[in-house]
Parts: C-alpha cells; structure tokens; sequence
C-alpha cells in the first residue's frame, strides 16, 4: 500500500512540479553522492528505525532544484543503500517508497508555500535570500520530517502492538536535537552549494559527517543504557520464575497512572524507570532462597524480604544519572498510613512516584498466578483498591484510577484484547 500511495505521490509531483529545462547533472549527482555516504553509515535507532543525515544534502537538493528531479539525488541514494543491506525485500520497499512520499510532498509544500530555487536570490545576499526562502523551506522541512516519523514509526508501533507516540518518544527524541539544529545547517549547506559550487559542499560535509559520529555515539550509549537496566531486571526475575516480567509490567501501569495524573513527560520517564528498578534489590545472593521458595514465607524471611528496598535505593545511587529515582525505589513500599516499611512514611511524606509504584506493583501481584493461588479478577482487584484507599493507598490517586474511563484501560475486556491483537498481527503481515 505504501509502494502505490509513493506511485502516486511521484505522479503528481511529474504533473505539478515539472523540471524547466534539463537536469542539472552536476549537482544532482554531488547531492546524490552525499547522501549515499551518510545512507552507507547510518545508525540503528532503538526499535529498529534508522538514523542518518542524508536529510542534509536530500533537502538542500529541492531547496535547489524544487521539481521532480530533485529525486533523482534522494531516491537513488537510498535505493542504492537498501539493495546494500541485507533486510526483507518487503522493508527495503516500504523504505525506498516513505522517502518518495515524504520528499514529493515537500516539494509539493514548498512550492505551494512560495518557494522558488535558491540559486533565484543569491544575487540578492544570504539576508535577503533567507528573508524570502525561510517560510516555504521551514513548510517543506516539517511536512517531511512529519511524514517520515509518521510512516516509519507507525510501521514500529503497528508491529509491537503500541501507540506511535510511545514509539517517536523512543526514537524520535533522541536525534529531535539534531533535527532542530539541522534547518539552519541545511539552508547554510544549500545556500554554499548555489553561491560556491560542489567542491565547496563536499568540504562542508565533512565535519557534518562528524557531527553524524557524535550522534551515533549518544544514541548507542543510550541504547545501552538501556539493555542493561533490562539485562539487570531479567536477572532478578530468572530468580522467581512467577514474577517474570513482573517489573516490566509494573513499568507499563506506573506510566499508564503517571499520564493519567498529569506528570510531565520527564517525570513520566523517570516514574517508569524507578517501576521498572522498584526490585532491582532482589538481585543480591541473601534473596536468592526466598525468591525460589513456593510456600509462604516464615517471619524471618518476610523481614529479610522487607530489606529489599533499601537494597535497591543502594544499589541505584551507585549510577550517577539514576540518582534521582533513588528514593522513588527505597519507598515504594510505605503505605499512605504509615504502616508500610522501611520507613513508616505517611501520607505526602512518601514520594509522588513511590506512591503511583505501590499501585501498580500491588495491581500486578494481584493479576498474576502465584504457585499460593491464582490470578484474582476484575471485581477483586477493584475492591481491594477501595478497601486500601487511604490505609495502603494516595486516595487522590486511587479515586482517579477507580474512574470508569481509566479503569477501562487497565481492565479492558477480553474480547476488545483479542480483536485487537489479532488487527494489529494482521496489519503487520499485511
């Protein structure tokens, strides 16, 4: 579907922006260049997308030829690159056929927004000509930086059953610094190209491949970040094998209730990570008997087990850029009166993201098959939350987690699920 919708989106570029004379060769194939060197050193974003800054030369490309043969420089490129790469004929596809989308209809959107080639105004001087070019170039940018997150990471959120939100939060942030920075680069790189010739832009490509190092290196130390905290908490579990994946779900209900209180997207992050750590303590040998152990635990082993908090704020405050979650993974266990450990904190004493943890911690113990019993319903879960409001519970939070339109969401019914999966499964095939 995506290969025709680009069919066509080429045909109407053909029709509504034809070339005035013949290709400029020269610069099409320098453009062309360019790009297939930053296609050939692209980087992998978490979820599978691609990174590069083959945007550079491919904007400056219809900056300076805004016609269907501006494409011939983006689109060959990155054909090139994919034949290159060993990935389903299906992905190499859908990827060539989002770069014609999102570059005709930036063209498209350029020249409906006024934009006419750079080369037109250089005579006047770079104030000028950024003067008269800044608006329609500004128009075309975000129509394709918009069509190309929306496409890809809508491909990402559609095969792993999530929203493209989530996705572009995890993708999309982490060069959005970059993506910024770049519209001035790009009209300087094109605004070169027009006064100076190729020779001149490939110069300035260098340190622009530098740049495109530096980001690939922050990406990765991200990344791996990451995997390591996921590789801790898969180490935890492997030691129960009934809580599998148990803090991972606890991620996923903590950031459900952080959203639906309001928490800005930095404390939304820094909620989940502290979910996702809450038991990180558990990892230490002293736990190891207790968290094998199928039978209830003796009042001995409760209290070693009660220390596990502590353990995991510890343990935390050893990374230097966790520092801050650190008391959300010590008290995640104190009730909002008093009663919980390790410290007896009450009421708003106890951490805003302790609190969201205490009820998604509690949710999830409570759904999950225990070798004591099994996974209690709906109505029970339900009823023990108002039954805990204000003893174990935040009763603001718990009132805003009983309502009907949230409750949904952590509860949705049986069928809905299923239907769902099987359209997201069906859609991914497709």
């Amino acid at each position: 579907m995506t290969v025709v919708a680009a069919g066509a989106m080429l045909y109407a570029l053909t029709v509504l922006a034809p070339a005035p004379g013949p290709p400029q060769v020269t610069l099409l194939v320098t453009l062309g260049v360019l790009a297939l060197t930053a296609e050939l050193l692209s980087f992998l974003l978490p979820g599978g997308a691609k990174g590069s800054i083959s945007f550079i030369p491919n904007t400056a490309a219809f900056l300076l030829v805004p016609n269907y043969t501006a494409l011939l420089a983006i689109v060959l490129p990155r054909l090139v690159a994919e034949v290159s790469q060993r990935r389903p004929l299906q992905k190499k596809a859908f990827n060539v056929a989002q770069s014609i989308i999102a570059h005709c209809a930036a063209i498209l959107a350029f020249r409906a927004s006024g934009g006419v080639a750079l080369s037109s105004y250089v005579h006047l001087g770079v104030a000028a000509a950024t003067a008269a070019i800044i608006v329609p170039m500004l128009v075309a940018y975000i129509v394709a930086f918009s069509l190309n997150a929306l496409l890809v990471n809508g491909v990402i959120a559609l095969s792993s059953s999530r929203s493209i939100p989530s996705v572009w939060r995890e993708t999309g942030l982490i060069t959005l610094g970059l993506d910024l920075l770049a519209a001035p680069i790009v009209f300087t790189f094109a605004w070169l190209y027009a006064c100076f010739g190729p020779m001149i832009a490939t110069v300035v490509w260098i340190p622009l491949l530098g740049l495109r190092q530096l980001t690939t290196n922050n990406v990765e130390l991200a990344q791996t970040n990451k995997e390591l905290l996921e590789l801790m908490v898969k180490s935890i579990e492997a030691r129960d094998p009934y809580t599998s994946g148990h803090s991972r779900r606890v991620r996923e209900y903590a950031i459900k209730i952080a959203r639906l209180i309001g928490l800005s997207q930095r404390q939304i992050d820094e909620v989940g990570t502290a979910a996702l750590l809450h038991d990180v303590g558990k990892i230490f040998d002293k736990y190891a008997p207790i968290l094998a152990k199928e039978d209830r635990l003796t009042p001995a082993e409760w209290t070693m087990i009660k220390e596990h908090p502590i353990d995991g704020a510890n343990l935390v405050a050893t990374m230097t850029r966790l520092r801050s979650i650190v008391p959300a993974i010590r008290h995640h266990h104190e009730s909002w009166d008093g009663s919980g450990y390790p410290d007896g904190l009450r009421g708003e004493e106890i951490p805003l993201a302790s609190r969201i943890i205490m009820f998604a911690d509690t949710v999830d113990a409570m759904t999950t098959e225990r070798p004591y019993r099994g996974a209690l319903g709906e109505e029970v879960v339900r009823a023990e939350i108002i039954k805990c409001r204000a003893r174990q519970f935040d009763p603001a939070i718990a009132d805003r987690i009983l309502a009907v339109d949230f409750w949904s969401t952590m509860f949705p019914p049986a069928d809905r699920v299923q239907r769902a999966s099987g359209l997201m499964r069906l859609i991914a095939k497709s």
